[in-house]
This record gives structure tokens, C-alpha cells and sequence, in this order.
């Protein structure tokens, strides 16, 4: 039976390892190893981590009985746009995948940013990425492309993509 659980602090070695574990297979055809890296250092440092819950990043944990296999983070985009929810992470375990797991953090996600009175979703997924076939039959479509200049030469070429959630 898989859960989700409200991540703290205290869960952000737990965070990490499950990036470490997921991105190098996520991305591992789509970019190099060393951006994979620079990224993991970047974004999933204890103190990137820390960073974004203070910054109102809600982290959540999907386990399976006391194991977690996944996690995912949203936040309200910004309070010039109340109404709009970002979805900044969602990845599960490679051997958990398609079992429903990504699905059932996104319905919480959802559910959640509806009754903060969210209506609309947004996330960024990279041109490549296979997880954009996962978001469109969950109902996202694609808004703008976007190139965002992460430092030391690395972009991240990603499609903006939105989905109701009223």
C-alpha cells in the first residue's frame, strides 16, 4: 500500500538520496553526467533543500509501507497570480514507476493547491523527457518553451506546461 506524507526538514537526506537515485536514470539520455551532478548540487543540496521549504515549498513523501519511494513539492506560484500552483518536483523510484505512485502525488498536489484556492497547475518538464507523455494524459498542455540559464554553461530546455485543477 502506498502512502503520502507531509516531508520536514528532518526528511531532506531522505529527499536527496531518492534524487540521487532517480535523476541519473530520469535524465541520464537526456543530458550529461555532469550536469546531472552540477543539478544535484544545485537543487538537492541539504541547504538548496532547507532554502525551499523556508521558501514555501511543501514536500511530500510517497511510501510504500515505512519505505519511501518518491517525492514531489509544489507551492503557490506567487501572490501576484494566487490562483496558480507550481508543481517544482514529482519523481519516483524507476522500479516503482507505473504502479500509480507519481499519479497519486499528483491527485494530492492537486487537491491540495484546490483547497488553498489554487486553480490552475504549472510545471516545468525538459523537452526530452518522457515524463511529458505522463503530465498530457493527466491533462497538461503545453503553454511556452522556455530556456532557463542554470550557471557554469548548463540551460535547462524545457516546455511551461498548465493544467486546470478547479
Amino acid at each position: 500500500m502506498t502512502s503520502v506524507k507531509p516531508a520536514q526538514q528532518e526528511d531532506i537526506p531522505i529527499i536527496r538520496n531518492l534524487a540521487e537515485n532517480i535523476w541519473p536514470e530520469a535524465y541520464g539520455d537526456i543530458i550529461t553526467a555532469e550536469q546531472i551532478s552540477y543539478m544535484l548540487d544545485l537543487i538537492y543540496s541539504e541547504a538548496a533543500l532547507e532554502r525551499q521549504m523556508k521558501a514555501g515549498h511543501q514536500f511530500l513523501l510517497a511510501m510504500h509501507e515505512s519505505i519511501p519511494i518518491g517525492f514531489a513539492s509544489f507551492s503557490k506560484k506567487s501572490e501576484a497570480e494566487p490562483t496558480v500552483y507550481r508543481l517544482h518536483k514529482l519523481y519516483v523510484l524507476p522500479r516503482q514507476q507505473g504502479q500509480g505512485v507519481a499519479s497519486g502525488l499528483l491527485d494530492h498536489i492537486s487537491e491540495e493547491s484546490k483547497k488553498a484556492g489554487g486553480m490552475q497547475l504549472e510545471l516545468n518538464v525538459n523537452k526530452f523527457n518522457t515524463a511529458k507523455i505522463f503530465y498530457e494524459k493527466k491533462g497538461f498542455t503545453v503553454l511556452r518553451e522556455e530556456v532557463i540559464d542554470i550557471g557554469e554553461g548548463y540551460v535547462m530546455d524545457d516546455y511551461v506546461m498548465v493544467r486546470s485543477i478547479s
